[in-house]
């Protein structure tokens, strides 16, 4: 079933149109092209002589937008596309793209074999541009209908620029190991010179991997698709959250021959997961998405540290401090749950701003040849200016063994990536093999962790100096 949440806080700029041309009119990114159905905000209902969403709808104009699209949500293809035969106002809500695109991916059937038309319905319905019919509904005001195609025709320019020195990502031409260990292990940055070497950087375009592997399928969120459809899909979409091909076997997809187009950069030295040979968790994806797709904030898994190398394209990171909250996020009680509502766009308008003036925030743009390292604990946002091919991989460096330790010992819950057939005990099967091969370097982290541990009892300790209390004294009885 299909689910939708409104949005907490409208759009801060003004919308413009072109209603003639249905293009921005310059390139002023307040500018957005008008809904393809001419449906427009609520708020522009106030001024209207008409609304269709009352007097279309039938015994449905009593409910809510969110909840009309939810009762939908439980209808086949056949079934939503009769239901917006009936009236104007039904028709604007069944032609909701996030219902056609739920109905497209909870069917695998239509997976396997199937053209992109450039919507979600009409891929579903298997219907042409050319023979798709249109009715304009300049009189239906919704923001559940509205937001999520102006959403989907933000400009990320904004956002991405004008980024204030104290927040840009620091950016090394090259570095040494010894300089990660002692300096760059705990802040990201970015590399600008390693990726240039790689045999991929020089050969991967999106033309050369679907000519190799177009009918090879790969990971886009919930969906396995081929590469070629995948592509089509990247290439003509107006989503307000695109699928992002994710993909973790792409080494055994195109048997082992991607492997050979990178190199892992030596200044990030031993990955300590290495231990784990075959029984280690998942720890690398290629990545490719159009536009506006990409992350939002989350941390990297099992307190792993991460690369993430551009081959082309442009990707803006929005990072903070593992001790300092983005806005718009929240987190459970016992960090298990992170819940980011937002989608990228919606995140952007309604909370970047602030976000940017926030203690310990940092940004920056990661270009095609280069490589951005992910601390490990770092909240990070990740967005595509444009399309782009990128790979990324988890590893636990020298520096950060403790809070992987920790992690696989206290926050089992929140463990991912094993072969849970294969691995009962993540911690146990670590631990036992850096005993095997690494006594040394386990005896430090683990000496590491007590220190910390008691730096925060005796935190505690002072700052309850002031407290005190008693189990005995006249207070005390046993009629209490």
């Amino acid at each position: 079933m299909a689910t939708f949440a409104a949005t907490t806080q409208p759009p801060k700029k003004r919308v413009k149109f072109d209603l003639q041309t249905n293009k921005d009119t310059d390139n002023d990114p307040a500018e957005i092209r008008p809904h393809p159905l001419r449906i427009k905000p609520s708020g522009n209902a106030f001024t209207a002589t008409i609304n269709l969403r009352d007097v279309s709808l039938g015994h449905f104009s009593v409910f809510p937008d969110e909840l009309i699209l939810q009762i939908l949500g439980y209808l086949s293809e056949e079934e939503l596309n009769l239901i917006g035969t009936t009236s104007k106002g039904l028709y604007g809500f069944s032609r909701c793209e996030e219902l056609w695109k739920c109905l497209f991916i909870e069917s695998p059937s239509l997976h396997e074999s199937f053209t992109w038309h450039g919507t979600w319905r009409r891929t579903c319905l298997s219907l042409p541009p050319c023979r798709e019919s249109r009715v304009l509904l300049p009189e239906l005001f919704s923001d559940a209908l509205y937001r999520p195609y102006h959403m989907s025709q933000i400009s990320l320019a904004p956002f991405a620029s004008k980024i204030p020195p104290q927040n840009q990502i620091k950016r090394l031409q090259t570095l040494s190991s010894v300089e990660f260990d002692n300096s760059y292990s705990k802040t990201p940055f970015i590399l600008t010179s390693p990726v240039k070497d790689w045999l991929g950087y020089k050969s991967w375009t999106t033309e050369s991997l679907v000519s190799a592997y177009g009918d090879v399928k790969f990971r886009a969120e919930s969906v396995n698709w081929k590469l070629r459809d995948y592509v089509s899909y990247m290439e003509n979409q107006d989503d307000e959250s695109p699928l992002y091909l994710f993909d973790k076997e792409f080494i055994e997809k195109t048997k082992g021959e991607m492997e050979a187009g990178f190199t892992v950069p030596e200044c990030f030295g031993r990955d300590f997961f290495e231990v784990l040979g075959d029984q280690r968790p998942d720890r690398r994806w290629m990545i490719l998405g159009p536009r506006r797709s990409g992350s939002t904030f989350h941390k990297d898994p099992n307190a792993t540290s991460a690369w993430n190398a551009v081959i082309y394209g442009e990707k803006y990171w929005i990072m903070f401090p593992p001790d300092y909250l983005p806005p718009g996020v929240f987190v459970s009680e016992d960090h298990s749950e992170v819940t980011s509502p937002l989608s990228i766009a919606e995140w952007l308008v309604s909370f970047h701003e602030a976000a940017r003036e926030m203690p310990g925030c940092i940004e920056g743009i990661c270009k095609a040849g280069e490589i951005l390292h992910v601390p490990s604990g770092w909240w990070h946002l990740v967005v595509n200016l444009s399309p782009s091919l990128a790979l990324t991989q988890n590893f636990v460096p020298k520096t950060q063994l403790p809070a992987a330790i920790s992690f696989l010992r206290d926050q089992t819950c929140s463990i991912s990536g094993f072969d849970s057939d294969k691995v009962k005990d993540p911690y146990k099967l670590f631990i036992t093999r850096m005993e095997n091969m690494f006594p040394q370097e386990l005896k430090e982290a683990n000496q590491k962790l007590e220190a910390n541990t008691r730096s925060k009892w005796d935190d505690l300790v002072k700052a309850g100096s002031g407290f005190s209390f008693s189990f005995g004294g006249c207070g005390d009885s046993d009629d209490d």
